[in-house]
């Protein structure tokens, strides 16, 4: 791989790390330390009652799925994809992104405070619940799992993982255990791990490392990434129309602003993952690339 390559590579890295870790301070100081950020999060979490029955059972399978024991067979499972494949770096870096992802976002989650400005009084004792857990943990082994994976396998892998990372962030909102702007804040902080651990792979290369134009799924990373920048889109106009209704108390408002609350923000949360989804893999070919001979 050509010196001047592997540096604009290493230059992009930096610069997604930079932009995730900001997008995560500013989705922070929005939906915890403004009263605005609150109300709409608050009238997504009250909106999530409507049609709930429904989905009860599918959310409490994706949520009961996620554990430490499940965790890390997950991560045992990726790292043995990695050594079969002849990869110990990317074994040991896909272990360390997995678990520093989940590591931070629990350290964060504990020392991150949350004021009480009286929008949400049923759920104040519990204080601050961003980013999630749980939606670490899938997005974590998501995006892990690009990167293990062979060439072949990785499309697949993508859109499967940023679907169901993308399952188990709605079914947070779904059954009440997180805010959407937790699962979005959990995403960012696996971006930012991802990118992180992209350098790490840059850093240990093999000099016989090979970058093929054939493993590059262009394609596939923009179909994925223009996917999720539409479901932004339509969370920004969702909580926009919102925005003209927030003098309202939530307990006060019908049935049609909190379901535009609740579904423009599960919106944000796919579109989220799809984005960070996309740019791992439109890179994924440069920081495991193949190896002469």
């Amino acid at each position: 791989m050509r010196e001047t390559a592997r540096g604009w590579t290493a230059v992009w890295l930096v610069v997604l790390a930079l932009a995730q870790t900001a997008a995560f301070l500013l989705v922070w100081r929005f939906a915890v330390h403004t009263e605005l950020g609150q109300w709409l999060d608050t009238v997504a979490l009250t909106g999530n009652r409507i049609g709930q029955d429904r989905i009860d059972g599918p959310v409490n399978r994706i949520l009961n799925a996620m554990s430490v024991v499940s965790l890390l067979a997950v991560t045992a499972m990726i790292g043995f994809i990695a050594l079969i494949r002849g990869r110990k770096a990317l074994a040991v870096t896909a272990t360390l992104l997995i678990a520093g992802a989940n590591v931070s976002t629990q350290l964060l989650k504990r020392y991150l405070d949350r004021p009480d400005f009286g929008i949400d009084p049923e759920r104040a004792a519990a204080g601050n619940s961003l980013p999630s857990g749980h939606t670490a943990v899938a997005a974590s082994v998501a995006i892990a799992l690009i990167l293990v994976l062979p060439p072949k396998l990785r499309v697949a892998g993508a859109f499967l993982g940023a679907g169901y990372a993308a399952a188990a962030g709605v079914a947070t909102l779904s059954a009440g255990w997180h805010r959407p702007s937790d699962a979005v804040a959990a995403f960012l902080v696996v971006g930012a791990w991802a990118a992180a651990a992209g350098l790490v792979l840059l850093f240990f290369q093999r000099e016989e490392a090979v970058v093929s134009p054939d493993d590059a799924h262009r394609a596939a990373a923009v179909v994925l990434g223009l996917a999720g920048a539409v479901a932004l889109v339509v969370s920004a106009l969702a909580l926009s129309w919102l925005v003209d209704r927030s003098t309202v108390p939530v307990e006060e408002l019908t049935r049609r602003p909190l379901f535009v609350g609740y579904a423009g923000s599960a919106a944000g949360i796919a579109g989220t993952i799809a984005v960070v989804a996309a740019l791992v893999l439109a890179v994924v070919h440069r920081l495991v690339p193949r190896w002469k001979g």
